[in-house]
């Protein structure tokens, strides 16, 4: 017999009841897809992006709040998030699997459709970078013609990182944090130090007197693993739909993809292993 879930008291009358699809604001997700060309390739370039920048979003979400309860003192609350972004990254790092199954060719004819957009001109992925410490200024211009984007990226520029949050953290557990880092101008991007690679590595040799420090190191770590991927498939996918084209938004393409591969958020975390 065909089975039917009201039997079993299954809700399925919605006239007048919240459905899964009203909840979720299905209908206006599933027509946000609006493609400039005939191309069958469009939609999953779009759908790719926007599936990103939701992710982005939730990573947002996640460090905001890690990095709040770690100004409070609240680290193991703290610890969770961090590993929701990791595997948020993790996630990212899947979809170019699927970009990548369209090829050169097909890209071409869509490609001049995008007129100026790219996607370094995400503001939720720059505002993920001003989060996690690399503030580069140069990068706001992009978003200059939107106020409301800059109000973000300015009220994050003018707070401290997520790694500013941790160090400043292990300074009040009684660990020497230099006082210039603690003071630094934040809106500078995070320059590799002496002295706080000088905490790390009392921490990581002897992870069991200070075990919260540790903890939150290779969380960090682990952020940034992930992150680092991205940046790579990123290239890896770019240079395999387009070459060294310049990218649509001027930008070198490859070349310049490749230097955000040298960009590292927390230095000092990665370097420590030398130490050891």
């Amino acid at each position: 017999m065909t089975y039917d879930p009201s039997k079993d008291g299954a809700e399925m009358d919605f006239r007048q009841r919240m459905s899964y699809g009203d909840y979720l604001q299905i209908d206006r997700i599933l027509t946000a897809q609006l493609p400039l060309s005939s191309a069958h390739d469009e939609m999953l370039f779009i759908i790719q992006h926007q599936t990103s920048e939701l992710w982005m979003k939730l990573a947002l979400y996640e460090i905001q709040a890690a990095r709040k309860m770690i100004a409070a003192d609240r680290t193991q609350e703290a610890l969770k998030m961090l590993s929701r972004v990791a595997r948020i990254f993790e996630q990212l790092n899947s979809a170019w699997d699927v970009l990548r199954t369209m090829t050169p060719s097909e890209y071409t004819r869509f490609r001049d459709d995008l007129g100026q957009s790219s996607g370094f001109q995400s503001w939720q992925y720059r505002l993920i970078e001003y989060a996690a410490g690399n503030r580069n200024l140069a990068m706001l211009k992009p978003h200059e013609h939107r106020p409301d984007i800059m109000e973000k990226l300015e009220a994050e520029l003018a707070r401290p990182s997520l790694y500013d949050e941790v160090l400043r953290r292990l300074a009040r557990t009684g660990l020497p944090v230099p006082q210039e880092v603690l003071k630094r101008d934040l809106r500078q991007a995070w320059q590799f130090d002496e002295g706080v690679m000088a905490v790390w590595v009392t921490v990581y040799r002897d992870p069991s007197q200070y075990w919260e420090a540790y903890e939150v190191g290779e969380k960090l770590v682990d952020f940034e693993d992930y992150f680092r991927r991205w940046r790579f498939n990123h290239v890896t996918t770019v240079e395999r739909v387009i070459g060294f084209k310049r990218g649509t938004g001027g930008t070198a393409g490859i070349s310049y993809l490749k230097r955000m591969l040298e960009v590292e958020l927390f230095p000092e975390l990665w370097r420590v292993r030398t130490e050891l």
